[in-house]
């Protein structure tokens, strides 16, 4: 099952709605994804501060920023 990285941090609203979208396809057991709060690193704030959520596919070097639907989301898969 590929594993995803989902960079968000607290009190944003598009990542509760990008979230809720990774915890279904993650029951479905289509994918596994590990939320990082980009809060926590000064480098990471840098990079996905204004264009957060952002899921990217470490195998592959692919990410996609919001907006994104379910089948952007797969296509990282």
């Amino acid at each position: 099952m590929p594993r995803l990285i989902f960079y968000t941090t607290a009190g944003c609203h598009l990542c509760e709605h990008a979230a809720l979208m990774l915890e279904q396809q993650q029951a479905a057991g289509i994918l596994s994804y590990e939320a990082v709060d980009i809060a926590s690193d000064e480098l990471l704030v840098e990079r996905y501060g204004l264009t957060i959520p952002v899921v990217r596919n470490p195998s592959t070097e692919q990410e996609i920023g919001w907006p994104f639907g379910e089948e952007e989301l797969l296509s990282l898969v």
